[in-house]
Order: C-alpha cells, then sequence, then structure tokens
C-alpha cells in the first residue's frame, strides 16, 4: 500500500514510499490448520441438557466441548444456542442474541486442553491400579 511522505523543504518533491505486505507462514499449529490447510467449521449441535457442544468440521472430523466453559453459553436457552451463524467463511460461530463469538482456534485449544486432561486422570488412575 503506498504512503506519502513529503519533505517541505525548498525545491523538494513529493515522495512515495511502497511498503509491502509479505504473506508469512504461520508459525502456530493452530493457524495453520485453519488459515493455510483450510480447516473449517461446517454445523454445530448444542444439546442444553447434556450440556455439551459437538463442533462438525470440514475433514469430517468433530469437536466436543462442555458448553459449562463459556459462560454466555451456559447461561443460554436451548432456543438461545439454535441460533447460532458460521462467522470468517467458518473460522468462528456468532450468537447474535447472547453476544458470543468463538473462534475455531479457541475451540481446538479447549477440545485438546480437555482430552489431554482426561487422559492425565486416566493414567493416573490406572498407576492407583498398579500399585494398589
Amino acid at each position: 500500500m503506498p504512503v506519502k511522505s513529503s519533505n517541505t523543504g525548498i525545491g523538494s518533491s513529493n515522495k512515495i514510499k511502497e511498503e509491502r505486505i509479505i504473506n508469512k507462514r504461520a508459525t502456530d499449529p493452530f493457524d495453520k490448520l485453519i488459515f493455510e490447510k483450510g480447516l473449517r467449521i461446517k454445523q454445530i449441535l448444542a444439546d442444553k441438557a447434556l450440556g455439551t457442544m459437538l463442533i462438525l468440521l470440514n475433514n469430517a472430523k468433530a469437536l466436543q466441548v462442555p458448553i459449562r466453559h463459556f459462560a454466555r453459553l451456559k447461561n443460554a436457552t436451548q432456543d438461545d444456542l439454535n441460533k447460532w451463524e458460521l462467522s470468517g467463511n467458518g473460522i468462528g460461530i456468532r450468537w447474535r442474541n447472547i453476544d458470543e463469538d468463538l473462534s475455531l482456534k479457541a475451540l481446538i485449544k479447549e477440545s485438546a486442553l480437555i482430552s489431554v486432561l482426561h487422559r492425565l486422570e486416566e493414567k493416573k488412575n490406572m498407576e492407583e491400579l498398579i500399585v494398589l
């Protein structure tokens, strides 16, 4: 995008300095999945009674996240939860009526964290059984 810079000295002329935006490769693995490999949200299923939300992705995978991890979703009605829309061509979800926006990146991180914590808890329980 050209940026004008001027020199106000006698006999000077306006010069145009050209600044270029260079596309850089993502270094964050989540950004690589989303912005370089095109991972997108395709569908959402949020169930208040079960307290869970399923996020279906365009690679035929699904994320499962507890609704209670998001205060506005936790306090929403089932009707509110059903009124979602995709944002950014599938890189986010928006619930206008409860003013909540979640990014795909945040949902992946939350799902991964939950998965790792469950595995660590299972490992601990298995070690306790072995010691007994």
